[in-house]
C-alpha cells in the first residue's frame, strides 16, 4: 500500500483498523504437529515471502516461499517436519517496496540479529531445567541491579579468562578476589543479603557487534530483537541455541543461588526505525508527530505505540513469554511512563493469574525520555497517574534519590548528606515511600514505591557525592567525609519504605571515575571493581547490615495501603538534625523505631521518648542490633551519620 507517513498515523490510530486487522493467533515459527509453521501479521503487505538458510548471517536462501495471505492480515506457511535450528527471514512487500526483515515474534537468531532462528526450546535447554524453580519468595525484596559484562570482566572476579562478560561466567561457583580469598561473584551477592538480581537487558540488542571484540561495552537499551538473548553474552554468538542455553544456565544458577532474577525490558522503543517491527507493518508499532514523523518521547529517535492493540499484544506477550520459558521473576521497564497504564495493568493481572498474586515483581520508571505523541486520552503511566496503576506496579522514586543526594541534573547540587537542605518533614516523606495521600506525583501505597540511591543511569552514588563534597576529585581514595555522607545515605534509604534497589557496587562506593552517562563507556570506567569492593569490604558490611536489620522491622518493610499512618511524629531537634518516629507492630521485638539524622558537623543530641531503648545501628556499625545496647534520657547523634533505635515491647 502506498501512503504518506501522515495517512498511516490515521489509519493506524483508526477504530476500524483495529477491528478489522486485530489478530489474537499465533504469531512467529513454531513447531508442532509433526509441522513447523511460520505465521506473520502484517495487514498492509501485498506480498510476504518466506527464505530459509542453512547460515544464520552468510549464503543464499536454500528456498523461497511465497506465503498465503489469510483472515485479519496475516500470512502463514506450514512446512512437514521440524525445523529446528533453520534460519529464516522474510520479503516483505508494502506499497511496491520490498524490505527484507527478520521476524518480530522470533525466539532465535543469528549473529548480529538479521535472521531469525527456529528454536525448539527443548534442544537448546540446559541439562536440569524442567527442574529449575526459583527460590521462595521472601518477606522483602532486595533489588542488586548489575550488568553481565561489566559485572565479570575485570580480571580480579575470579572468573576463568575465557568466561568474563559472558553469561556462564555468572555459573561460576567459589570465585574470590585477593589474598584473603575475597568472595566475588553470586557468593558475593548472596553474602549481602540481596534476594533480586536485576539484570540489564540481555534480549538482542543492536549497539555491540557479537562478532566483535571483547572490550566492546554498551548498556543495552538498543532493542532488536525482543525475545532472543544478546549474542555477545554467549561463548558461541553464531549458533542461535548457544545463547539460550547460555541464559538459562545463568539463571538457573541465579535460583540455585537463593536469588531471584528480573529482566530490564525495552518494549519503548527500538534500536532504530529500521527494525523488524517497522518493516513488517510501516509505522504502525511507532507513534507519530501529527506531521507524520516520529514521535520521540524516548529520547532515542523513535517510540512504540503501546496503546495500539497489536502492540500490546506484543509487549504483553513477550513478558509471559520470558516468564515462562526462562523462568524470569519479574520485569523493570525502561521509561515506563511511555506506556500507558491500561496495558500495565493487563500484564500485572496477566502475571498475577498465572503465578499468583505478587509472585512476580513488576517496577519502572515512572517518566518519559522527551515528548510524547501518545494517544490523546491515554493516561501514561508516569508519576502523574501512580494511583491508577495497579497497587503491584512499583514505581522508581526520584523524590527520595534526590533528596537525599541531590539532583541527579547537577552535580554540585546537594541533599541531606552532602550539605544540602535537612528537615524533620522531608525525612518523614521519604520514609513513608512517598505514599501518603494528598501527595503531588506520590503512590497510592509504599508496595508501588522503589525507595534507591543510585542506578546505571547518571553518577553514581559515590562519584556524586564526590563530585559535590570533593574540590580534589578523589574518586578512588576517597576522603572520610565522603564515606561518612555514603554511610548516612544508605542508613536512610533502608529505613524508608517500599521496595529497596541498589546499582551493584553502590555499597563499595563504586565508582565511574566521575563519567554521568557511562552507557558505551570503555570497561576500565564501568567495571564492576572486584579489587576496590575489597579494600573497602567496610563499606559494604555496612549495607549488609541495615539489609539484615530492615528485615527485622515491619515499620520498614510494611507496603500496604496506609502504612505512612505508621509514621507516628517527626520533629526537628537542632540545625541539620530530625528524627522520625514509627510504630513497628506486627512481630518484632521491637514496638516503635526511631530513626534519628544528623546531617551537621557537629554532635547533637536527641532527647528519647520514656522506656528502654536499644541501639540497632550508628554510624560507625549496623549490627549493633545483634548485641544492642540499651540507652534511655538522652543520646549524642555524631556529625554527619544517623542512629536506628528500638524501643523494647
Amino acid at each position: 500500500m502506498n501512503r504518506t507517513d501522515k495517512a498511516a498515523k490515521a489509519l493506524f490510530d483508526s477504530a476500524e483498523f483495529e477491528r478489522e486487522y486485530h489478530y489474537g493467533g499465533p504469531l512467529g515459527a513454531r513447531i508442532g504437529g509433526g509441522a513447523t509453521t511460520f505465521t506473520l501479521w502484517a495487514p498492509t503487505a501485498e506480498q510476504v515471502v518466506l527464505c530459509l538458510y542453512d547460515d544464520g548471517s552468510i549464503g543464499a536462501a536454500r528456498e523461497r516461499i511465497v506465503m498465503r495471505r489469510g483472515e485479519r492480515g496475516v500470512y502463514a506457511h506450514k512446512a512437514q517436519g521440524s525445523l529446528a535450528g533453520v534460519y529464516y527471514d522474510y520479503e516483505v512487500t508494502v506499497g511496491g517496496a520490498m524490505r527484507r526483515t527478520g521476524d518480530p515474534y522470533a525466539w532465535g537468531c543469528g549473529v548480529n540479529g538479521a535472521r531469525s532462528m527456529v528454536v525448539d526450546h527443548a534442544l537448546c535447554s540446559p541439562e536440569g531445567w524442567a527442574q529449575d524453580r526459583a527460590p521462595a519468595l521472601q518477606a522483602e525484596n532486595i533489588i542488586y541491579e548489575l550488568h553481565v559484562k561489566d559485572f565479570t570482566c575485570d580480571p580480579h572476579s575470579g572468573v576463568r579468562p575465557e568466561l568474563r562478560g559472558k553469561y556462564l561466567a555468572l555459573c561460576e561457583a567459589g570465585t574470590t578476589c585477593g589474598r584473603a580469598k575475597y568472595p566475588t561473584g553470586l557468593d558475593y551477592i548472596r553474602s549481602l543479603g540481596v534476594t533480586h538480581v536485576q539484570l540489564m537487558p540481555v534480549y538482542d540488542f543492536g549497539s555491540v557487534d557479537e562478532a566483535g571484540g571483547a572490550e566492546q561495552f554498551n548498556w543495552g537499551y538498543d532493542p532488536v530483537n525482543y525475545n532472543v538473548p544478546e549474542g555477545s553474552y554467549a561463548t558461541d554468538a553464531e549458533h542461535g541455541e548457544v545463547r539460550i542455553r547460555e541464559l538459562k544456565a545463568a539463571i538457573a544458577a541465579m535460583h540455585r543461588a537463593g536469588l531471584r532474577v528480573i529482566m530490564d525490558v525495552v518494549y519503548n522503543h527500538t534500536y532504530s526505525l529500521d527494525s523488524a517491527l517497522f518493516k513488517t507493518v510501516p509505522w504502525y508499532f511507532y507513534r507519530q508527530n501529527e506531521d507524520g514523523s516520529a514521535s520521540n518521547g524516548s529520547g532515542c529517535g523513535n517510540e512504540t505505540a503501546s496503546e495500539r492493540s497489536m502492540c500490546a499484544r506484543y509487549i504483553l506477550d513477550s513478558v509471559l513469554y520470558w516468564a515462562e520459558e526462562y523462568h524470569i521473576d519479574g520485569f523493570r521497564f525502561d521509561l515506563m511512563g511511555l506506556h500507558d497504564v491500561p496495558l500495565m495493568n493487563r500484564i500485572r493481572a496477566a502475571l498475577d493469574e498465572r503465578y499468583g498474586k505478587g509472585e512476580k515483581i513488576l517496577l519502572g520508571e515512572p517518566w518519559c525520555g522527551g515528548a510524547s505523541a501518545m494517544k490523546a486520552g491515554v493516561h501514561p503511566a508516569d508519576k502523574g497517574h501512580l494511583r491508577e496503576l495497579d497497587p503491584g506496579v512499583a514505581a522508581f522514586c526520584d523524590a527520595t534519590r534526590d533528596a537525599v543526594k541531590g539532583s541527579v541534573m547537577d552535580a554540585a547540587s546537594r541533599g541531606f548528606v552532602n550539605g544540602g537542605g535537612f528537615s524533620a518533614g522531608w525525612l518523614a516523606k521519604c520514609a513513608a515511600g512517598w505514599a501518603i495521600p494528598g501527595e503531588r506525583d506520590g503512590a497510592a501505597a509504599p508496595s508501588q514505591t522503589v525507595s534507591y540511591l543510585s542506578c546505571h543511569d547518571d553518577w553514581t552514588l559515590f562519584d556524586k557525592l564526590v563530585l559535590s563534597m570533593d574540590p580534589k576529585r578523589r574518586f578512588r581514595n576517597a576522603i572520610p567525609e565522603v564515606l561518612r555522607a555514603n554511610r548516612l545515605a544508605a542508613a536512610i534509604v533502608y529505613c524508608c519504605q517500599g521496595h529497596m534497589f541498589m546499582l551493584s557496587g553502590e555499597e563499595y562506593g563504586r565508582t565511574k571515575l566521575g563519567v554521568k552517562n557511562s552507557y558505551k563507556s570503555p570497561l576500565r570506567i564501568n567495571r564492576f571493581d572486584w579489587a576496590l569492593a575489597w579494600e573497602r569490604s567496610s563499606l559494604a558490611d555496612y549495607y549488609r547490615g541495615l539489609i539484615a536489620l530492615r528485615r527485622q522491622i515491619p515499620a520498614f518493610t510494611d507496603k500496604r495501603e496506609g502504612a505512612y499512618k505508621r509514621i507516628l511524629e517527626s520533629a526537628d531537634i537542632a540545625p541539620g538534625a530530625a528524627y522520625v518516629l514509627m510504630d513497628n507492630a506486627g512481630g518484632s521485638r521491637y514496638a516503635r523505631v526511631m530513626l534519628a539524622v544528623n546531617t551537621a558537623d557537629a554532635p547533637a543530641e536527641l532527647a528519647l521518648p520514656q522506656g528502654g531503648w536499644d541501639v540497632l545501628a550508628d554510624g560507625e556499625s549496623s549490627f549493633l542490633w545483634q548485641e544492642p545496647a540499651s540507652v534511655s534520657g538522652v543520646t549524642e547523634l555524631a556529625p554527619c551519620s544517623a542512629k536506628i533505635l528500638g524501643l523494647r515491647a
